[in-house]
């Protein structure tokens, strides 16, 4: 006799009714999301507009998008005078920098959003395709994943270059950037509403939760059901809580402890040149180093051209010396700070270095292993042996060989503005681009075959 409640014994998964309630995961509970609820069910019902549009027809909305931001200038420069002014007394000078938005910083975003709509649409590609021997054809084709929020502090460029890839990828948007920027990213997602509202589609396409609440927050990670990706972008803390406490899938993004390696094969003015790009350039982003390893046959040497470059001659520019906190080898040759028991495994997004003399190539390597974020690593020397041996062995998402950590960018790789640098190995790793912003399905076609 048949029971509808026995598997059939080639069966990959037990029938419903077999789920144990210990692991069921069920859709979040509207009535606990008091303040997106109506956001996230907008967004979610924006979906279908927008599998609807074309390859062109997102194109052309994202030229609009960047005209419209182009237009909106002097409206977002005067909301992000009022977060400066806000911000001034709460937050570090280099935090400011993130913060603050000049002309040329919306020109670039502006640029950023065509940049992206001139990329090829990363949706309904044939990823791979084969026939069975039964006939049927098997193609895995590229899909939008659905509904993206991205949890962001400080920088609110992060709004159009979310916005944009997502919108260019074929999904709906849901941002929640910190109390710090909210007036920059109401403006800056009011100039993008109405590029959406000049070709007639909902502003739920690109939605800004105005609450910047760590409540808003938490119910963005447990949105089951309504969040298909949950993208955080911001400091170490930030990306901690998220991977700890979201329920809806996340992909980790990049604290940043980057290393410079100089190798005892190095060219010291060059090692030189590329630390002070990756240190002082831009210290506040994750792509700058952190931490310096020197091989004890040139430390004698390089140690006192990094004082002199990073500090000495900063100063006399009339710019922020950077601060050497020096291992005790490093100690023994520059007098200086020592560094402190957390120096090596600290982001510090400042006029801050971290500096260790190692006895040789392995024991970089390993140093990397135990202290790196994943993130991105340099080696500079011209012994293509250490060069291989370093890019093989050092396992972080942008390892590089002699050239500077700040390279890590998806607009530096070409892939456009990007959503963010992953750190992980899933699914995405990098910067993120079109490409980690898409999912795909199996489409079979067949004229009649049963199993």
């Amino acid at each position: 006799m048949f029971d509808p409640n026995v598997p059939p014994v080639d069966s990959c998964y037990p029938p419903r009714g077999f789920e144990s309630p210990e692991f069921s995961m069920p859709d979040a509970d509207p009535a606990e999301l008091t303040i997106t609820r109506p956001l996230l069910e907008e967004a979610a019902a924006a979906k279908a507009v927008m599998a609807g549009l074309s390859d062109e027809k997102k194109a052309e909305v994202l030229h609009t998008m960047a005209d419209c931001l182009e237009a909106a200038a002097e409206e977002i420069l005067a909301a992000n005078a009022q977060d400066l002014e806000a911000a001034k007394d709460a937050i570090a000078p280099v935090m400011l920098d993130r913060l603050r938005l000049t002309p040329d910083r919306i020109r670039d975003m502006a640029k950023g959003v065509r940049e992206v709509a001139a990329l090829p649409d990363p949706v309904g590609r044939t990823l791979a395709t084969h026939t069975l021997d039964n006939g049927l054809t098997v193609t895995r084709v590229s899909v939008p994943l659905g509904v993206i929020a991205i949890i962001f502090e400080s920088r609110p460029n992060v709004t159009s270059d979310a916005a944009s890839l997502t919108f260019r990828a074929g999904s709906v948007c849901v941002l929640r950037g910190g109390k710090e920027s909210i007036r920059s990213n109401t403006a800056i997602v009011a100039a993008l509403h109405r590029a959406l509202e000049a070709h007639g589609l909902p502003k739920a396409l690109v939605s800004l939760v105005a609450d910047t609440s760590r409540a808003s927050a938490n119910e963005l990670m447990a949105a089951v059901g309504y969040v298909d990706l949950l993208i955080p972008r911001g400091g170490a803390g930030l990306i901690r809580t998220v991977v700890e406490k979201a329920k809806v899938p996340v992909i980790q993004t990049g604290t940043g402890i980057c290393h410079i390696y100089v190798d005892a094969a190095a060219d010291l003015d060059m090692a030189l040149t590329i630390l002070n790009n990756a240190k002082t350039s831009r210290p506040s982003v994750c792509n700058a180093a952190e931490v310096c390893l020197i091989h004890r046959a040139v430390a004698d040497r390089f140690l006192p051209m990094v004082r002199e470059k990073l500090g000495k001659d900063r100063f006399e520019a009339g710019l922020q010396p950077v601060e050497l906190r020096l291992d005790q080898k490093a100690l023994a040759i520059l007098p200086g700070i020592p560094a402190g028991f957390d120096d090596f495994d600290t982001e510090f997004l400042d006029y801050i270095l971290a500096v260790k003399v190692v006895e040789d190539l392995d024991e970089a390597i390993a140093h990397i292993a135990a202290h790196s974020t994943g993130h991105s690593e340099a080696i500079i020397t011209s012994d293509p042996a250490a060069a291989d041996r370093f890019t093989r062995l050092v396992d972080s998402a942008a390892v590089y060989v002699n050239a500077s950590t700040r390279f890590t960018d998806g607009g530096q790789f070409g892939l456009g503005c990007e959503m963010g640098i992953s750190t992980q190995k899933l699914h995405a790793r990098g910067p993120m681009g079109l490409e980690e912003l898409t999912s795909y399905k199996y489409v079979v076609r067949g004229n009649g075959q049963i199993r």
